[in-house]
């Protein structure tokens, strides 16, 4: 061989597994965008999801990754990380809650969007039908909107002596006056008075509870909204120093405290957003996933609470109970 062939050889050698690193597939992206904050998710709720990815045979760090958006209850944060996920090329991204759902598909009509919303996704816009989503998006409906009605009728059989009954909503929430309508409407039907009191900041959630117990409000309905998740301590601690029974939205509230909570187990909603992801990533459609909506909900009651309340907890409700936590 002589001095120019070898030369030629040694280089193309060096240069192969470069090459062949080029060549190797991408490990797909997903993106994230929540409107809370990590503390916000409790570690079962990614775990679930990570459980659905799973089952359709990816695993985080392995063959799928998992790039993470906060607004910390910020929503105007939200368009922002959305087109980061989008210029990322992201394969998917997964939207926790409705502002975060609507950032994304302002943000792209191409890259499939799972959401995980608790408000009505076809009133609000966001997909064409429950059953033929259309578009890019499609994801899990939590309900958790649809239930303040049922949330108001619990705290009425917990606390009948109530002669009024405040409501805290976030007005920053797309689902906010929808929510509302609904609670009011259930409230004018039985004749029971409602007081409400909106909040978007921690400031304003403190003026939120000297209001409502300046006026006298015998109990609290804390309607569905991720800011409210990122305060959850806040205001249950609030609860607890006023001695406001309060009704909350997902079973983390009681956990932490609160005195009583009905939804649907964001832990399968989760899970199910995880395996929605991984047929999407392995060549599903949006546009041919049904939006999934819940099946189970859960009542769960704080008794540790009700008694630092001085509540007694109708037999009714402790048999209707899923969990109790004493």
């Amino acid at each position: 061989m002589n001095r120019r062939a070898f030369i030629a050889l040694i280089g193309s050698a060096a240069t192969w597994p470069l090459a062949a690193q080029a060549q190797q597939p991408k490990m797909p992206v997903i993106g994230f965008v929540g409107g809370t904050s990590p503390d916000a998710y409790v570690d079962a709720q990614f775990a679930t999801f990570r459980n659905g990815l799973n089952e359709t045979g990816f695993v985080d760090g392995q063959n799928v990754t998992i790039e993470f958006r906060w607004a910390e209850g910020q929503y105007d944060r939200l368009p922002k990380f959305a087109a980061e996920l989008v210029s990322r090329r992201v394969a998917v991204i997964l939207a926790g809650a409705l502002p975060s759902a609507v950032a994304a598909k302002g943000e792209t009509s191409t890259i499939p969007i799972v959401f995980v919303m608790g408000a009505d996704p076809v009133k609000l816009g966001v997909v064409a039908s429950l059953n033929r989503p259309g578009g890019n998006v499609t994801g899990i409906s939590q309900y958790f909107g649809a239930l303040g009605a049922k949330r108001l009728e619990l705290l009425r059989e917990l606390v009948p002596s109530a002669s009024g009954i405040a409501i805290i909503s976030n007005p920053k929430n797309p689902n906010a006056e929808d929510h509302l309508n609904d609670v009011q409407a259930a409230a004018r039907a039985i004749g029971q008075q409602t007081d409400v009191f909106r909040a978007s900041s921690e400031n304003e959630i403190d003026a939120a509870f000297a209001g409502l117990v300046g006026r006298g409000d015998g109990a609290l309905l804390v309607a569905d909204d991720p800011f409210f998740s990122v305060r959850r301590s806040q205001i249950v601690a609030l609860a607890a120093r006023h001695a406001v029974p309060t009704i909350y939205y997902a079973r983390d509230f009681t956990a932490a405290g609160g005195l009583i909570s009905y939804g649907s187990g964001a832990g399968d909603n989760y899970r199910l957003a995880g395996i929605y992801v991984g047929r999407i990533l392995k060549g599903a459609k949006p546009a041919d996933l049904p939006v999934i909506q819940p099946t189970r909900f859960e009542l769960v009651i704080n008794l540790k609470t009700a008694k630092a309340l001085g509540l007694a907890v109708p037999d009714k409700l402790l048999a209707l109970a899923d969990e109790v936590i004493e």
